[in-house]
């Protein structure tokens, strides 16, 4: 089971109040806490025995404050009166932090479910995997897994297996763990959009427009879908899930210009219905004559719908980059 860290709890640093009376936006919990990991990470460039010394005394401290935290809650729960209250004190992050610290009260599920997830995940990542806690209810983690870690190979087997160890030994009130079904990827990421979740009307704004159901994008097919810029103009696209990935790229092909629907994908790979070239699902690269390449649309996925991004309707002065996960 991993141990609760300083980061999560918090000391008081001198500076903590000049920092929120300085116009800091932050909360109080966020500055100290910022403190004590900018403390953390200058006792770890310490010399051995002056680190030694520096964590020896963390230790004490914590080990003088403990009992005396202990004796508080303690009261506090054997008083009619001081239990309501005690319930209240823990609601403030603060005394909630402390306490956790010392572990005397402990995080909840999800929280000390994710954090044995942080264990594991180093591991996962390095063999093309990772994980996402969905949910618990009950007794029962709800999970997500990517990458290599979805599959019936022994690999996938042993990551799925090292997922369910670390849950159901590290969180007591998980006893089982159930694997949710993969949900599709999108192939083309604007660096920008990664880790924001935006509304319809600031989707907008920033040059995306709406696309077609993610479920309508069957598998190892061809959607074709048709939108309007800004300008008025009728933009068109195909979109292709392969593996459970999906690509967007404009609707035509590099060769003579025709339009791709109406082709097939055939084991990961595009087929003009034309003049029978053949390009990638997943990259767009050109089979048939390497170095072309179909031109892959920015995309994302918000609340179960395709999102792209065409060129004229990106905001003023902003210069597209992506990566490809």
């Amino acid at each position: 089971m991993t141990a609760p860290s300083t980061t999560d709890a918090v000391a008081s640093p001198p500076e903590a109040s000049g920092a929120a009376e300085g116009g800091d936006d932050r909360s109080e919990l966020e500055i100290l806490a910022s403190a004590v990991d900018r403390a953390q990470r200058e006792v770890g460039e310490l010399d051995d025995d002056a680190k030694q010394a520096a964590e020896g005394l963390k230790v004490a401290l914590e080990a003088f404050h403990r009992p005396a935290l202990v004796h508080i809650v303690q009261t506090l729960r054997e008083d009619p009166r001081g239990k309501e209250l005690l319930f209240e004190l823990v609601d403030e992050p603060m005394v909630r932090a402390v306490l956790g610290l010392h572990g005397i009260i402990r995080a909840d599920p999800m929280t000390r479910a994710n954090r044995e997830l942080e264990s594991v995940r180093p591991y996962l990542q390095s063999h093309g995997g990772d994980v996402e806690l969905v949910k618990i209810e009950g007794n029962t983690a709800y999970v997500r897994l990517h990458g290599s870690c979805n599959g019936c190979s022994m690999s996938a087997v042993t990551l799925r297996d090292g997922v369910e160890e670390a849950l159901v030994s590290g969180v007591a009130e998980i006893e089982n763990v159930e694997v949710l079904e993969d949900e599709p990827t999108v192939a083309f990421i604007p660096i920008d959009s990664i880790g924001r979740r935006l509304d319809k009307k600031s989707l907008s704004d920033l040059g995306w427009v709406q696309g077609p159901e993610v479920s309508a994008v069957g598998s190892d097919t061809m959607l074709r879908f048709d939108v309007a810029s800004d300008v008025g103009d009728t933009q068109s696209f195909i979109a292709t899930s392969v593996d459970n990935r999906l690509a967007v790229f404009r609707n035509e092909c590099v060769h003579q210009g025709m339009t791709l629907d109406g082709g097939v994908v055939d084991d990961g790979v595009i087929v003009c219905p034309w003049h029978g070239f053949t390009f990638e699902a997943s990259s767009g690269d050109c089979i048939s004559n390497p170095g072309a390449q179909l031109q892959q649309v920015p995309t994302r996925i918000e609340n179960s719908r395709l999102w792209v991004q065409l060129d004229g309707n990106r905001p003023a002065g902003k210069k597209q980059s992506g990566t490809r996960p």
